[in-house]
């Protein structure tokens, strides 16, 4: 099959959208796959990523990744969008490569760097399926980047409404990953929908098996941590991660646990990064921020540490608690988006009330006083993600591509 995928993101960025991309790409090279990937052009943030030419190219046997020229987004230094310039060099290297399908991630991204709809247009014209992929409710976002006042909030936030049922309606299926996701995705006016098993984890990588002693000592530089309970925390320092609360909130942590048994490890970077280490260095001598990781690194990252937790409400999935699952440790997250899907709150993890801190102090106090509790819910973790492996879900990915193109084959037959 020939793929052509436009994302809004891709390596060196660092988040759910990036990761998951790759490890696609991987399993449809494996698969004998052709792909043609766009994504922007992160040349400009060399200081940043000075490796970023390592993801652009011939990357894979059968993937060739192709950076369109691209501008700043939402004034971020780490992320960039494409740009309405750079559409025309798209669609002649789409006219080229004659793909069987195109895939889009985050389109409604796309849309507001390209000023249209990506890859439809150039569809209907080849007569090929164009396949739209949910990723990121950017929905949700408003109240964490736009200091207006409540009813230009929830303008902007009408408006970007109306925006996306454009965008993912124009597609002839839009691409779910989450069952609670997807009944929101309904209630926005999307109405293509198609939910599956889309995102998975590398059961090979990610292993308790990688732990090992002194880990954060060789690895990081880290000492006198190893008899501390390690919560990790991985993820963008930006405000839509639930920062604000998790700072507020460690205030009543630090009168509910004895903070010289703990260590925070924060992986990720983000404009917020000197406010959180200000904010929890008052509590504990113990926090250690080790700035982007690269995906290699993830697996024993987690599987040093004793527990993942997260403050954010907003996820469409979660990627991270997967794949912290699948390192055998458990996660504490808010019961919100699309996470509650992975916890079985006290068997693999726990879920707590979004923005109770109490609720929140009383699971963290459990998980760092026990450690029997932390070994069975690791386990329990492990076992409960099995089936999220990239085979099964680049299979289940494959599977509706080649749907859309059957049917696409009939329509024009008829």
């Amino acid at each position: 099959m020939k793929i052509a995928i436009i994302t809004s993101g891709f390596l060196p960025v660092i988040d759910g959208v990036t990761v998951s991309g790759l490890y696609r790409l991987q399993k449809l090279s494996d698969g004998g796959h052709e792909v043609l990937l766009f994504c922007p052009d992160y040349s400009s943030l060399e200081k940043i990523y000075p490796n970023w030419q390592d993801y652009t190219g011939n990357i894979l046997p059968g993937v060739r990744v192709i950076n369109l020229a691209s501008t700043s987004f939402m004034d971020l230094d780490f992320e960039r969008n494409v740009s309405f310039r750079s559409y025309q060099k798209l669609l002649q290297e789409l006219e080229e490569f004659q793909p069987d399908i195109i895939h889009v991630d985050e389109p409604e991204r796309l849309f507001v760097g390209f000023l249209r709809v990506p890859g439809v247009k150039f569809a209907r014209s080849h007569k090929i399926p164009c396949v739209g992929f949910f990723r990121t409710n950017f929905l949700e976002y408003a109240e964490d980047y736009f200091s207006l006042p409540s009813f230009m909030v929830e303008m902007i936030k009408w408006l970007f409404k109306q925006m996306l049922k454009y965008v993912y309606n124009s597609y002839d299926v839009t691409l779910v990953a989450s069952k609670i996701t997807h009944e929101k995705v309904k209630y926005l006016g999307i109405n293509n929908t198609f939910c599956d098993n889309l995102l998975g984890v590398d059961l090979d990588k990610f292993n308790p098996n990688l732990r090992q002693a002194d880990f954060f000592q060789h690895q990081y530089n880290i000492n006198d941590i190893e008899d501390k309970v390690k919560i990790v925390f991985l993820g963008r320092l930006t405000p839509d991660k639930g920062w604000d609360f998790t700072m507020e909130a460690w205030k009543k942590v630090v009168e509910t646990i004895d903070m010289t048994k703990v260590a925070l490890i924060i992986a990720g970077d983000g404009p917020i990064r000197e406010e959180i280490l200000t904010e929890l260095s008052q509590y504990t001598k113990h926090i250690h921020l080790l700035g982007r990781i690269p995906p290699d690194e993830i697996p024993a990252l987690l599987a040093n540490s004793d527990f993942h937790l997260t403050t954010s409400c907003k996820e469409t999935k979660g990627l991270t608690i997967i794949e912290a699952f699948a390192a055998g440790i458990p996660v504490i997250a808010p019961r919100a988006g699309g996470v509650v899907e992975h916890i079985q709150d006290g068997w693999n993890g726990f879920l707590f009330t979004p923005q109770d801190q109490d609720d929140f102090c009383s699971k963290i106090k459990i998980l760092v006083e026990n450690s029997e509790q932390r070994e069975k819910m690791g386990h329990n973790a492990r076992e409960s993600i099995k089936e999220y492996s990239w085979d099964r879900t680049v299979e289940n990915l494959v599977k509706i591509w080649q749907d859309q193109i059957n049917l696409r084959k009939k329509m024009i037959i008829n």
